[in-house]
Protein backbone atom coordinates (compact mmCIF):
# COMPACT_ATOMS: atom_id res chain seq x y z
CA UNK A 1 0.00 0.00 0.00
CA UNK A 2 1.42 3.41 -0.98
CA UNK A 3 1.66 6.15 1.63
CA UNK A 4 -1.15 8.08 -0.08
CA UNK A 5 -3.44 5.07 0.40
CA UNK A 6 -2.68 4.80 4.10
CA UNK A 7 -5.18 6.28 6.53
CA UNK A 8 -4.71 9.40 8.59
CA UNK A 9 -4.95 8.16 12.17
CA UNK A 10 -6.96 10.43 14.47
CA UNK A 11 -6.57 9.72 18.18
CA UNK A 12 -9.75 10.42 20.10
CA UNK A 13 -13.44 10.45 19.10
CA UNK A 14 -14.33 13.65 20.91
CA UNK A 15 -15.57 16.87 19.30
CA UNK A 16 -12.26 17.75 17.65
CA UNK A 17 -11.28 14.23 16.62
CA UNK A 18 -14.62 13.60 14.93
CA UNK A 19 -14.46 17.02 13.26
CA UNK A 20 -11.00 16.10 11.97
CA UNK A 21 -12.42 12.92 10.45
CA UNK A 22 -15.24 14.88 8.82
CA UNK A 23 -12.81 17.34 7.25
CA UNK A 24 -10.55 14.52 6.03
CA UNK A 25 -13.52 12.77 4.41
CA UNK A 26 -14.51 16.04 2.78
CA UNK A 27 -11.02 16.25 1.31
CA UNK A 28 -11.14 12.72 -0.06
CA UNK A 29 -8.72 11.38 2.55
CA UNK A 30 -9.25 8.25 4.62
CA UNK A 31 -9.43 8.80 8.40
CA UNK A 32 -9.21 6.12 11.06
CA UNK A 33 -10.36 7.38 14.46
CA UNK A 34 -9.12 5.42 17.47
CA UNK A 35 -11.13 5.95 20.66
CA UNK A 36 -10.13 4.37 23.97
CA UNK A 37 -13.66 4.61 25.36
CA UNK A 38 -16.68 2.49 24.47
CA UNK A 39 -18.56 5.27 22.66
CA UNK A 40 -18.07 8.60 20.96
CA UNK A 41 -17.27 11.53 23.23
CA UNK A 42 -16.47 9.35 26.22
CA UNK A 43 -14.91 12.27 28.09
CA UNK A 44 -17.84 14.58 27.35
CA UNK A 45 -20.22 11.98 28.73
CA UNK A 46 -18.40 12.13 32.05
CA UNK A 47 -19.59 15.72 32.48
CA UNK A 48 -22.98 15.22 30.90
CA UNK A 49 -24.64 17.22 33.70
CA UNK A 50 -22.75 20.39 32.79
CA UNK A 51 -24.34 23.00 30.53
CA UNK A 52 -22.15 24.60 27.88
CA UNK A 53 -21.99 28.38 27.87
CA UNK A 54 -22.16 28.45 24.08
CA UNK A 55 -25.21 27.70 22.00
CA UNK A 56 -25.88 24.87 19.60
CA UNK A 57 -25.19 27.35 16.82
CA UNK A 58 -21.61 27.57 18.07
CA UNK A 59 -20.67 23.98 18.86
CA UNK A 60 -21.13 22.05 15.61
CA UNK A 61 -18.60 21.86 12.82
CA UNK A 62 -19.68 22.71 9.23
CA UNK A 63 -17.93 19.69 7.67
CA UNK A 64 -19.61 17.43 10.24
CA UNK A 65 -23.01 18.97 9.52
CA UNK A 66 -22.47 18.26 5.82
CA UNK A 67 -21.88 14.58 6.58
CA UNK A 68 -24.91 14.40 8.86
CA UNK A 69 -27.37 16.15 6.55
CA UNK A 70 -28.15 13.17 4.24
CA UNK A 71 -29.13 11.07 7.29
CA UNK A 72 -32.01 13.38 8.13
CA UNK A 73 -30.18 14.80 11.14
CA UNK A 74 -31.74 18.05 12.29
CA UNK A 75 -29.58 20.56 14.07
CA UNK A 76 -31.05 21.55 17.46
CA UNK A 77 -32.28 25.08 18.01
CA UNK A 78 -29.21 27.23 17.45
CA UNK A 79 -30.12 29.67 20.22
CA UNK A 80 -30.29 27.09 23.02
CA UNK A 81 -27.52 25.85 25.29
CA UNK A 82 -26.85 22.10 25.33
CA UNK A 83 -25.50 20.11 28.24
CA UNK A 84 -22.55 17.81 27.71
CA UNK A 85 -25.01 14.92 27.55
CA UNK A 86 -27.03 16.71 24.87
CA UNK A 87 -23.90 17.40 22.86
CA UNK A 88 -22.82 13.76 22.96
CA UNK A 89 -26.22 12.23 22.25
CA UNK A 90 -27.60 14.65 19.67
CA UNK A 91 -24.48 15.49 17.69
CA UNK A 92 -21.27 13.60 18.50
CA UNK A 93 -22.63 10.06 18.58
CA UNK A 94 -24.66 10.56 15.36
CA UNK A 95 -21.50 11.89 13.72
CA UNK A 96 -19.55 8.82 14.81
CA UNK A 97 -22.38 6.63 13.49
CA UNK A 98 -22.13 8.31 10.09
CA UNK A 99 -18.38 7.74 10.02
CA UNK A 100 -19.17 4.08 10.77
CA UNK A 101 -16.11 1.81 10.47
CA UNK A 102 -13.83 4.83 10.24
CA UNK A 103 -14.16 4.96 14.04
CA UNK A 104 -12.96 2.16 16.32
CA UNK A 105 -13.93 2.07 19.99
CA UNK A 106 -12.07 0.39 22.83
CA UNK A 107 -8.81 1.11 20.99
CA UNK A 108 -6.16 2.74 23.20
CA UNK A 109 -3.09 4.10 21.46
CA UNK A 110 0.00 3.03 23.42
CA UNK A 111 2.72 4.32 21.10
CA UNK A 112 3.40 6.23 17.89
CA UNK A 113 6.65 6.25 15.92
CA UNK A 114 8.06 6.13 12.41
CA UNK A 115 8.17 2.64 10.95
CA UNK A 116 11.56 1.20 11.79
CA UNK A 117 12.86 4.51 13.15
CA UNK A 118 13.06 5.61 16.75
CA UNK A 119 13.37 9.33 17.48
CA UNK A 120 17.17 9.24 17.13
CA UNK A 121 17.36 7.95 13.56
CA UNK A 122 17.56 10.52 10.72
CA UNK A 123 18.01 8.24 7.70
CA UNK A 124 14.96 8.31 5.39
CA UNK A 125 12.83 9.34 8.35
CA UNK A 126 10.25 11.40 6.50
CA UNK A 127 9.88 8.72 3.85
CA UNK A 128 8.66 6.20 6.42
CA UNK A 129 4.98 5.96 7.40
CA UNK A 130 3.94 6.20 11.00
CA UNK A 131 3.42 3.08 13.05
CA UNK A 132 0.65 3.22 15.65
CA UNK A 133 0.47 0.66 18.46
CA UNK A 134 -3.00 -0.13 19.77
CA UNK A 135 -4.25 -2.01 22.83
CA UNK A 136 -7.82 -3.19 22.35
CA UNK A 137 -10.38 -3.55 25.12
CA UNK A 138 -10.15 -7.35 24.93
CA UNK A 139 -6.41 -7.21 25.64
CA UNK A 140 -5.23 -7.88 22.09
CA UNK A 141 -2.56 -5.70 20.50
CA UNK A 142 -2.31 -4.36 16.98
CA UNK A 143 0.04 -2.25 14.90
CA UNK A 144 -1.14 -0.19 11.97
CA UNK A 145 0.62 2.19 9.62
CA UNK A 146 -0.55 5.69 8.79
CA UNK A 147 0.43 8.57 6.49
CA UNK A 148 -0.20 11.13 9.23
CA UNK A 149 -1.25 11.24 12.88
CA UNK A 150 -3.62 13.79 14.46
CA UNK A 151 -3.73 13.50 18.24
CA UNK A 152 -7.05 14.85 19.51
CA UNK A 153 -7.05 12.81 22.71
CA UNK A 154 -7.48 15.86 24.93
CA UNK A 155 -6.37 16.20 28.54
CA UNK A 156 -9.42 15.00 30.48
CA UNK A 157 -7.67 11.93 31.85
CA UNK A 158 -4.80 13.91 33.37
CA UNK A 159 -6.07 16.59 35.77
CA UNK A 160 -3.50 18.64 37.62
CA UNK A 161 -2.93 17.85 41.30
CA UNK A 162 -3.42 19.99 44.40
CA UNK A 163 0.18 21.00 44.93
CA UNK A 164 1.06 24.60 44.15
CA UNK A 165 4.34 23.33 42.68
CA UNK A 166 2.50 21.23 40.10
CA UNK A 167 3.16 18.00 42.01
CA UNK A 168 0.78 16.08 44.27
CA UNK A 169 0.64 17.54 47.76
CA UNK A 170 1.92 15.42 50.61
CA UNK A 171 -0.98 13.27 51.71
CA UNK A 172 -2.98 13.86 48.53
CA UNK A 173 -2.85 10.23 47.51
CA UNK A 174 -3.74 8.85 50.93
CA UNK A 175 -6.74 11.20 51.14
CA UNK A 176 -7.96 10.25 47.66
CA UNK A 177 -11.36 9.07 48.92
CA UNK A 178 -12.16 12.66 49.98
CA UNK A 179 -10.74 14.40 46.91
CA UNK A 180 -12.42 14.89 43.53
CA UNK A 181 -10.99 16.42 40.36
CA UNK A 182 -14.30 17.00 38.61
CA UNK A 183 -17.25 19.38 38.89
CA UNK A 184 -19.76 17.41 40.97
CA UNK A 185 -23.12 16.33 39.59
CA UNK A 186 -25.33 17.40 42.46
CA UNK A 187 -28.43 16.06 40.71
CA UNK A 188 -27.10 12.58 41.43
CA UNK A 189 -28.47 11.65 44.91
CA UNK A 190 -25.26 9.89 45.94
CA UNK A 191 -23.09 12.83 44.90
CA UNK A 192 -25.45 15.30 46.50
CA UNK A 193 -25.27 13.38 49.79
CA UNK A 194 -21.47 13.55 49.65
CA UNK A 195 -21.52 17.37 49.82
CA UNK A 196 -24.80 18.21 51.57
CA UNK A 197 -24.27 19.63 55.03
CA UNK A 198 -20.51 19.43 54.58
CA UNK A 199 -17.61 21.85 54.37
CA UNK A 200 -15.89 21.62 50.98
CA UNK A 201 -12.67 23.20 49.77
CA UNK A 202 -12.72 24.23 46.09
CA UNK A 203 -9.25 24.77 44.66
CA UNK A 204 -8.92 26.64 41.34
CA UNK A 205 -9.59 29.97 39.69
CA UNK A 206 -11.19 29.09 36.36
CA UNK A 207 -14.73 28.56 35.19
CA UNK A 208 -14.84 25.03 36.58
CA UNK A 209 -14.23 26.47 40.04
CA UNK A 210 -16.95 29.06 39.35
CA UNK A 211 -19.31 26.25 38.48
CA UNK A 212 -18.54 24.19 41.56
CA UNK A 213 -19.02 27.26 43.78
CA UNK A 214 -22.36 27.99 42.12
CA UNK A 215 -23.52 24.41 42.58
CA UNK A 216 -22.48 24.33 46.22
CA UNK A 217 -24.15 27.70 46.86
CA UNK A 218 -27.41 26.36 45.45
CA UNK A 219 -27.05 23.28 47.65
CA UNK A 220 -26.38 25.48 50.70
CA UNK A 221 -29.67 27.33 50.15
CA UNK A 222 -31.53 24.05 50.64
CA UNK A 223 -29.23 22.24 53.09
CA UNK A 224 -28.01 23.83 56.33
CA UNK A 225 -24.30 23.69 57.21
CA UNK A 226 -23.24 23.36 53.58
CA UNK A 227 -20.32 25.71 53.03
CA UNK A 228 -17.44 26.13 50.59
CA UNK A 229 -13.93 27.45 51.07
CA UNK A 230 -12.61 28.78 47.77
CA UNK A 231 -8.83 28.53 47.56
CA UNK A 232 -6.95 30.68 45.03
CA UNK A 233 -3.22 30.59 44.49
CA UNK A 234 -3.33 34.27 43.53
CA UNK A 235 -5.22 37.27 44.84
CA UNK A 236 -8.65 38.54 43.83
CA UNK A 237 -8.59 41.31 41.23
CA UNK A 238 -10.83 42.97 38.71
CA UNK A 239 -10.66 40.02 36.30
CA UNK A 240 -11.03 37.22 38.86
CA UNK A 241 -14.70 36.62 37.98
CA UNK A 242 -14.31 37.04 34.23
CA UNK A 243 -16.01 39.55 31.98
CA UNK A 244 -19.34 39.69 33.79
CA UNK A 245 -21.91 41.82 32.01
CA UNK A 246 -19.26 42.98 29.53
CA UNK A 247 -18.69 39.46 28.23
CA UNK A 248 -19.85 39.01 24.65
CA UNK A 249 -21.06 35.54 25.63
CA UNK A 250 -23.70 36.37 28.26
CA UNK A 251 -23.81 32.86 29.70
CA UNK A 252 -20.07 32.87 30.27
CA UNK A 253 -20.23 36.22 32.01
CA UNK A 254 -23.16 35.06 34.13
CA UNK A 255 -21.14 32.10 35.35
CA UNK A 256 -18.54 34.37 36.94
CA UNK A 257 -21.23 36.53 38.46
CA UNK A 258 -22.86 33.48 40.06
CA UNK A 259 -19.54 32.54 41.67
CA UNK A 260 -19.10 36.10 42.92
CA UNK A 261 -22.58 36.00 44.42
CA UNK A 262 -21.72 32.75 46.23
CA UNK A 263 -18.93 34.60 48.04
CA UNK A 264 -20.89 37.80 48.61
CA UNK A 265 -23.89 35.93 49.97
CA UNK A 266 -21.78 34.03 52.49
CA UNK A 267 -22.06 30.57 50.99
CA UNK A 268 -18.32 30.52 50.30
CA UNK A 269 -15.21 32.10 51.81
CA UNK A 270 -12.29 33.07 49.60
CA UNK A 271 -8.72 32.33 50.69
CA UNK A 272 -6.09 33.97 48.49
CA UNK A 273 -2.38 33.42 47.91
CA UNK A 274 -2.69 29.86 49.22
CA UNK A 275 -0.37 27.33 47.59
CA UNK A 276 -1.06 23.93 49.06
CA UNK A 277 1.83 21.67 50.04
CA UNK A 278 0.19 19.18 52.41
CA UNK A 279 -3.14 17.45 53.01
CA UNK A 280 -3.38 16.28 56.61
CA UNK A 281 -6.06 14.08 58.14
CA UNK A 282 -7.83 15.41 61.21
CA UNK A 283 -10.12 12.61 62.30
CA UNK A 284 -12.68 12.27 59.52
CA UNK A 285 -11.75 15.64 58.03
CA UNK A 286 -8.87 17.12 56.03
CA UNK A 287 -6.67 20.11 56.76
CA UNK A 288 -4.89 21.91 53.93
CA UNK A 289 -1.49 23.43 54.67
CA UNK A 290 0.17 26.09 52.52
CA UNK A 291 3.83 26.64 51.73
CA UNK A 292 3.81 29.70 54.02
CA UNK A 293 2.64 27.56 56.93
CA UNK A 294 -1.01 28.63 56.97
CA UNK A 295 -3.49 25.94 57.97
CA UNK A 296 -7.12 26.11 56.96
CA UNK A 297 -10.02 24.99 59.10
CA UNK A 298 -10.86 21.31 58.58
CA UNK A 299 -13.06 20.38 55.62
CA UNK A 300 -14.96 17.23 54.75
CA UNK A 301 -14.28 17.21 51.01
CA UNK A 302 -11.86 18.78 48.54
CA UNK A 303 -12.65 19.56 44.88
CA UNK A 304 -9.48 20.18 42.87
CA UNK A 305 -10.03 22.20 39.67
CA UNK A 306 -6.51 23.34 38.89
CA UNK A 307 -6.53 22.54 35.19
CA UNK A 308 -5.32 19.67 33.05
CA UNK A 309 -2.09 18.62 31.37
CA UNK A 310 -1.29 16.61 28.24
CA UNK A 311 -0.37 12.93 28.34
CA UNK A 312 2.69 12.71 26.11
CA UNK A 313 4.29 9.39 27.07
CA UNK A 314 2.91 7.45 24.10
CA UNK A 315 4.36 10.08 21.73
CA UNK A 316 7.87 9.76 23.15
CA UNK A 317 9.37 8.43 19.90
CA UNK A 318 8.13 11.38 17.85
CA UNK A 319 10.13 14.58 17.43
CA UNK A 320 7.72 17.09 18.89
CA UNK A 321 8.59 20.76 19.21
CA UNK A 322 6.97 21.75 22.52
CA UNK A 323 7.25 24.87 24.60
CA UNK A 324 9.17 24.24 27.81
CA UNK A 325 6.47 25.83 29.97
CA UNK A 326 3.11 25.06 28.42
CA UNK A 327 3.94 21.81 26.59
CA UNK A 328 2.17 23.29 23.58
CA UNK A 329 3.61 23.48 20.02
CA UNK A 330 6.45 25.97 20.03
CA UNK A 331 4.90 28.38 17.53
CA UNK A 332 1.51 28.29 19.25
CA UNK A 333 2.69 28.77 22.83
CA UNK A 334 3.32 32.55 22.70
CA UNK A 335 -0.22 33.07 21.44
CA UNK A 336 -1.90 31.21 24.32
CA UNK A 337 0.35 31.93 27.29
CA UNK A 338 -2.15 32.47 30.14
CA UNK A 339 0.25 34.93 31.73
CA UNK A 340 -0.38 37.22 28.76
CA UNK A 341 -3.57 36.27 26.93
CA UNK A 342 -7.26 35.72 27.52
CA UNK A 343 -9.35 33.80 25.00
CA UNK A 344 -10.24 37.07 23.32
CA UNK A 345 -6.64 37.86 22.45
CA UNK A 346 -5.64 34.60 20.74
CA UNK A 347 -5.75 35.07 16.99
CA UNK A 348 -6.72 32.29 14.54
CA UNK A 349 -4.17 29.59 13.93
CA UNK A 350 -3.81 26.38 11.99
CA UNK A 351 -1.26 24.11 10.40
CA UNK A 352 1.64 26.57 10.53
CA UNK A 353 1.43 27.01 14.30
CA UNK A 354 0.68 23.31 14.90
CA UNK A 355 3.52 21.77 12.89
CA UNK A 356 6.36 19.89 14.58
CA UNK A 357 9.82 18.75 13.50
CA UNK A 358 8.07 15.40 12.94
CA UNK A 359 6.33 16.11 9.64
CA UNK A 360 2.61 15.25 9.48
CA UNK A 361 2.27 14.70 13.24
CA UNK A 362 -0.12 17.11 14.95
CA UNK A 363 -1.54 17.76 18.39
CA UNK A 364 -4.95 19.41 18.11
CA UNK A 365 -7.81 20.43 20.33
CA UNK A 366 -7.21 20.87 24.04
CA UNK A 367 -4.04 18.81 23.79
CA UNK A 368 -2.50 21.39 21.48
CA UNK A 369 -2.83 23.95 24.27
CA UNK A 370 -0.79 21.87 26.67
CA UNK A 371 -1.30 23.38 30.12
CA UNK A 372 -2.92 26.58 28.90
CA UNK A 373 -6.54 26.75 30.10
CA UNK A 374 -7.92 28.91 27.31
CA UNK A 375 -8.84 26.43 24.59
CA UNK A 376 -12.06 26.97 22.64
CA UNK A 377 -13.87 24.21 20.75
CA UNK A 378 -14.24 26.08 17.50
CA UNK A 379 -10.54 26.81 17.72
CA UNK A 380 -10.16 23.06 17.36
CA UNK A 381 -12.56 22.93 14.43
CA UNK A 382 -10.46 25.55 12.68
CA UNK A 383 -7.27 23.69 13.52
CA UNK A 384 -8.42 20.45 11.92
CA UNK A 385 -9.93 22.23 8.91
CA UNK A 386 -6.51 23.75 8.26
CA UNK A 387 -4.63 20.49 8.81
CA UNK A 388 -6.94 18.49 6.54
CA UNK A 389 -6.43 21.07 3.81
CA UNK A 390 -2.66 20.86 4.21
CA UNK A 391 -2.68 17.05 4.07
CA UNK A 392 -4.74 17.29 0.88
CA UNK A 393 -2.15 19.62 -0.64
CA UNK A 394 -4.31 22.76 -0.53
CA UNK A 395 -1.90 25.12 1.20
CA UNK A 396 -3.92 28.22 0.35
CA UNK A 397 -6.94 26.86 2.21
CA UNK A 398 -4.72 25.62 5.03
CA UNK A 399 -3.45 29.14 5.67
CA UNK A 400 -6.78 30.89 5.25
CA UNK A 401 -8.53 32.21 8.37
CA UNK A 402 -12.22 31.38 8.61
CA UNK A 403 -13.32 32.00 12.19
CA UNK A 404 -13.65 34.83 14.71
CA UNK A 405 -13.99 34.88 18.46
CA UNK A 406 -15.98 36.70 21.16
CA UNK A 407 -13.79 38.75 23.44
CA UNK A 408 -13.47 39.26 27.21
CA UNK A 409 -14.18 36.90 30.04
CA UNK A 410 -12.67 33.74 31.38
CA UNK A 411 -11.82 31.00 28.94
CA UNK A 412 -11.91 27.52 30.28
CA UNK A 413 -14.50 25.95 32.38
CA UNK A 414 -17.77 24.36 33.06
CA UNK A 415 -21.31 25.58 33.23
CA UNK A 416 -24.46 25.33 35.27
CA UNK A 417 -27.14 22.70 35.63
CA UNK A 418 -29.83 22.33 33.02
CA UNK A 419 -32.17 25.27 33.62
CA UNK A 420 -34.33 25.46 30.48
CA UNK A 421 -36.40 28.37 31.70
CA UNK A 422 -33.38 30.67 32.01
CA UNK A 423 -30.52 28.84 30.38
CA UNK A 424 -29.69 31.66 28.02
CA UNK A 425 -29.15 33.95 30.98
CA UNK A 426 -27.37 31.69 33.42
CA UNK A 427 -26.07 28.65 31.58
CA UNK A 428 -22.53 28.16 30.67
CA UNK A 429 -19.89 25.64 30.30
CA UNK A 430 -16.97 23.92 29.00
CA UNK A 431 -17.08 21.76 26.09
CA UNK A 432 -14.86 18.74 26.42
CA UNK A 433 -14.16 18.85 29.99
CA UNK A 434 -14.68 21.42 32.61
CA UNK A 435 -11.89 23.91 31.96
CA UNK A 436 -11.25 22.62 28.51
CA UNK A 437 -13.16 23.35 25.34
CA UNK A 438 -15.27 26.40 24.84
CA UNK A 439 -16.20 28.77 22.10
CA UNK A 440 -14.54 29.77 18.90
CA UNK A 441 -11.47 31.19 17.31
CA UNK A 442 -10.69 34.57 15.99
CA UNK A 443 -9.14 37.95 16.12
CA UNK A 444 -8.98 39.87 19.36
CA UNK A 445 -11.82 42.24 18.68
CA UNK A 446 -14.38 40.25 16.75
CA UNK A 447 -17.63 38.76 17.88
CA UNK A 448 -18.78 35.32 16.86
CA UNK A 449 -17.86 31.91 18.16
CA UNK A 450 -19.02 28.62 19.47
CA UNK A 451 -18.24 26.25 22.26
Amino acid sequence: MSEQQLPVVVIGAGPIGLAAAAHLVGRGLEPLVLEAGPAAASAVREWSHVRLFSTWGEVTDPAAEKLLAPTGWVKPDEATYPTGGDWAAQYLQPLADVLDDKVRFGASVTGVSRLGRDRVVDADREQQPFTVHILHADGTEERITARAVIDASGTWSTPSPIGGDGLPALGERTAADRISYRVPDLKDPAVRARYAGKRTAVIGSGASAFTALSYLADLAKDTPNTHATWILRRGIGGSTFGGGEADELPARGALGLRAKAAVNDGYADAVTGFRTTTVEKDGEQLVLVAEDGRRLDPVDEVIVLTGFRPELSFLAELRLGLDERLQAPTALAPLIDPNVHSCGTVYPHGVNELSHPEQDAYLVGMKSYGRAPTFLAMTGYEQVRSIAAALAGDQEAAERVELTLPETGVCGGAGLFDEPENAEQSGGGCCAAPTTLQIGIGAPVTTSGGC
